[in-house]
């Protein structure tokens, strides 16, 4: 690992399994680095493994299938600078591993089903985020998935998905009322009655009132702004694209809104969108666009998927950065 923090920055990712954690994740090694950051997959704090959870019927969305109380004092235990050994669920077998060892790390990322689920975990994060896939759209994905690559009928999936519901809806979903930023993956609103789900509407749902965090803005801060930027300078084919910025509640709370729906044609074209945007943190002209441009393969990287996860990852290394400078700035005494 390199040189011991001067602060660890906490950072949640929630989501049901399949809406983007991964990718998203990836996205962020691009920003910080493998060295600088470690990834805890939640699922390692199952306190039930697949044969106890197939013989009492309780699923891993259930909280009651997960040991919160170690994940508690272990997060917390890193955040202050402690060594852990932390268990390992082993996705191939089903069972619990020996635990492993480790060490705080600049940058802890937990993400899983219940980052956000207990609140004595949610007051350790420094900065939050829920991948919301809406159902139509994990419908979609699901059915495409399971049925062309798995050989799985049409009611083998939505029995699945139903199987799902009750502890996704009770458990899961409601988790995304705590978040800082949530990415809502919708249908998109250009193509009437579309089935496909290809081309897909991404919102950017932004509390307000966040501590070391701005909200990204499209042209004027507080304003309700709609925007096609097809033509000369956004090569834009059918359905289109539209952005849209403007203010809402969420769950009570007032958030900023930043929704971008179709696609991209080309992605170095995006650098004309990154120049209408304000609050990026970027580092230097164009690194959105850059960002974006590393990676054309990721799932989402020719819609707002792809765009909006990398505007979060920018808030979140922002984020670190502001926490980080007020630790030494803590440490040594003014001399004035």
């Amino acid at each position: 690992m390199s040189n011991k923090p001067e602060r660890v920055v906490l950072i949640g990712v929630a989501g049901d399994s399949g809406c983007g954690k991964s990718t998203f994740l990836r996205r962020l090694i691009d920003l910080f680095g493998e060295e600088f950051m470690t990834v805890i997959c939640l699922d390692d704090y199952h306190s039930l493994d697949r044969k106890q959870r197939k013989q009492t019927g309780i699923t891993a969305l259930d909280p009651r299938a997960n040991n919160f109380d170690l994940m508690y004092e272990q997060i917390k235990a890193l955040k202050n600078g402690e060594l852990i050994m932390k268990p390992i669920y082993n996705h191939e077998t089903g069972e619990l591993d020996p635990p492993e060892p480790i060490e705080p790390n600049h940058i802890i990322v937990i993400e899983g089903l219940h980052p956000l689920y207990d609140a004595r975990v949610r007051s350790l994060l420094d900065f939050s985020v829920y991948l919301d896939l809406s159902d139509e759209v994990k419908i979609a994905w699901k059915i495409q998935r399971d049925m062309a690559e798995r050989g799985h009928t049409l009611a083998d999936v939505m029995q699945a998905i139903e199987s799902r519901r009750p502890d996704f809806s009770a458990f899961i979903d409601p988790q995304k009322a705590h978040a800082d930023v949530v990415i809502q993956i919708l249908p998109t609103n250009l193509i009437k009655d579309d089935k496909e789900r290809k081309v897909l509407r991404v919102r950017l749902v932004q509390r307000d009132g966040v501590e070391n965090f701005q909200p990204v803005y499209l042209f004027d801060e507080g304003s309700d702004i709609s925007w096609t930027p097809c033509g000369k300078k956004l090569t834009c084919s059918y359905p289109g694209m539209r952005f849209y910025y403007g203010s809402d509640a969420y769950y009570g709370h007032p958030v900023t809104v930043l929704e971008v729906d179709g696609q991209f044609d080309r992605l170095d074209e995006v650098v004309y969108i990154e120049n209408h945007l304000s609050n990026l943190d970027t580092k230097q002209y164009g690194e959105m666009t850059q960002l974006l441009l590393k990676h054309p393969d990721y799932p989402g990287s020719n819609n707002g998927t792809g765009l909006l996860q990398v505007i979060v990852g920018l808030k979140m290394r922002a984020t670190y950065e502001r926490l980080t400078k007020e630790a030494v700035e803590t440490r040594v005494p003014s001399l004035v």
